[in-house]
């Protein structure tokens, strides 16, 4: 056989098409209509049901990341607003993820300069230089990197920094971001290789933060020192505390030990082991603040910790593959919602493990599990607090078939009090290094 595709073969796939009925059938479907729809199963679209067993007390209306990637900042948010409400009793509340925002760019910014000075031996076309110059101060992040900011910089209610228009609508924000920074790396590179010293690099890069510092007031607000925070209760008692700073804030009126926290994921792959510590090389916000680490264990692992929390009254955040096997405007994530293979007369055969390896999957959306669905002992369904405003699913929140848990679900953060001395004991251990371009170091950043 030619390497080429010849003429005949052509006709012959043309043939191999024509003769089926139900291949015109899917072409005739598909030509105006979406394929989610077109491949639904009725079977499991009639048994989709928001209601749970377990959910936690006190759960907020939606919110709403809009066009930004900062779903998990808005989840670990959403985790935090629960404590406070609760101590409150409140029936609504937001922190500002625009403040977080702002301090997650800065802190990004300086990383990315940092790790350019640390390669400047490295060509500027190896893989690990393209990489760092591929997209510098995005908007996706990973647990450990939200705990960084917030014990860092604190938080602030939303209505102390609102929204703005680039908060929301990142894009244009980020390319000029990256751009800048990008100009700065070759300037640090020039002057590296003229060996400049390491104090008169990390005095020019000074310079650069005030920059991008400049530019961030511009577009999402310069962030505040000291504010004063009004709000009035579900039975209209109302509280004014002032002169609080974002820090204080926090510390006072949010009782969470964000620092207690720890990720488990679950990377079935051919280079990793179970029961096994790792964290990934140039990945982070914060310098000088914790690395990011999980704890590689089996999936029924995640899940008995997660329930444990779920009973407990506490939400669970956790990072997946959102786009797969997902009706967007149903809010339903489940394995047996499309037919795809009837649809296409073919079998897609990859398990976990081999869409990893091979490009097909990875984690891109941070979201919050409030509620799960026991059965005989074992959970059969999860309620999914989304970021994506109250117009899909349950008003916002999605329901995740216990089988979608298993396939593209791929990280949980819980609290060690949940967690086997087994687990525990995995996060004393040094962790096992993975190259930056690893699966596991895909960042939630989905809108």
């Amino acid at each position: 056989m030619k390497n080429s595709i010849s003429l005949s073969s052509i006709k012959k796939f043309s043939k191999s098409f024509k003769s089926s009925k139900t291949n015109s059938l899917t072409r005739n479907a598909l030509i105006k209509n979406d394929v989610t729809n077109v491949a639904i199963n009725w079977d499991a679209f009639r048994n989709i049901n928001h209601t749970f067993s377990n959910v936690i007390s006190n759960q907020m209306p939606a919110t709403n990341q809009k066009a930004s990637g900062r779903c998990w900042g808005f989840a670990g948010l959403n985790l935090m607003r629960l404590n406070l409400a609760e101590k409150f009793n409140l029936d609504n509340f937001e922190f500002s993820q625009n403040y977080f925002m702002f301090w997650d760019k800065l802190e990004k910014a300086n990383y990315f300069l940092e790790n350019i000075i640390k390669t400047y031996k490295e060509p500027y076309d190896s893989r690990l230089v393209m990489h760092l110059l591929s997209n510098p101060v995005q908007d996706g992040g990973q647990w450990d990197m939200f705990v960084n900011l917030i014990e860092k910089y604190g938080v602030v209610p939303q209505t102390v920094m609102p929204e703005t228009n680039h908060s929301s609508k990142s894009s244009l924000m980020n390319y000029f971001l990256t751009h800048k920074l990008r100009e700065f790396a070759w300037i640090l590179r020039k002057m590296s290789k003229k060996n400049t010293t390491l104090k008169k690099l990390r005095n020019s890069k000074e310079n650069m933060i005030l920059t991008i510092y400049s530019m961030l007031c511009m577009f999402l607000g310069d962030p505040p020192e000291k504010f004063n925070w009004e709000v009035r209760n579900k039975k209209n008692k109302f509280f004014r505390f002032n002169n609080l700073t974002p820090k204080n804030f926090y510390k006072k009126h949010v009782k969470i030990n964000l620092k207690n926290k720890v990720c488990l994921i679950h990377a079935p792959m051919s280079n990793k082991k179970m029961d096994e510590l790792y964290t990934i090389n140039f990945l982070g916000n914060v310098v000088g603040g914790s690395i990011i680490k999980y704890a590689n264990v089996k999936i029924n692992e995640l899940k008995k910790a997660a329930v444990k929390s779920i009973k407990n009254n506490e939400a669970v955040w956790f990072g997946c593959d959102v786009g797969k096997m997902l009706h967007r405007e149903l809010g339903v994530m489940d394995m047996d919602l499309f037919d795809y293979e009837t649809l296409f007369n073919t079998e897609f055969n990859m398990n976990k493990g081999v869409r990893l390896e091979y490009g097909d999957s990875l984690m891109t959306h941070a979201m919050l599990f409030t509620g799960v669905d026991i059965k005989n002992g074992k959970p059969t369904k999860w309620r999914v607090e989304n970021s994506w405003g109250n117009k899909s699913g349950d008003k916002g929140y999605y329901l995740m078939n216990d089988s979608w848990f298993n396939e593209y679900n791929y990280e949980v953060v819980i609290d060690k009090k949940y967690l086997s001395k087994k687990i525990i004991h995995l996060f004393n251990r040094e962790p096992v290094e993975l190259e930056p371009w690893d699966p596991m170091g895909a960042l939630a950043n989905i809108n």
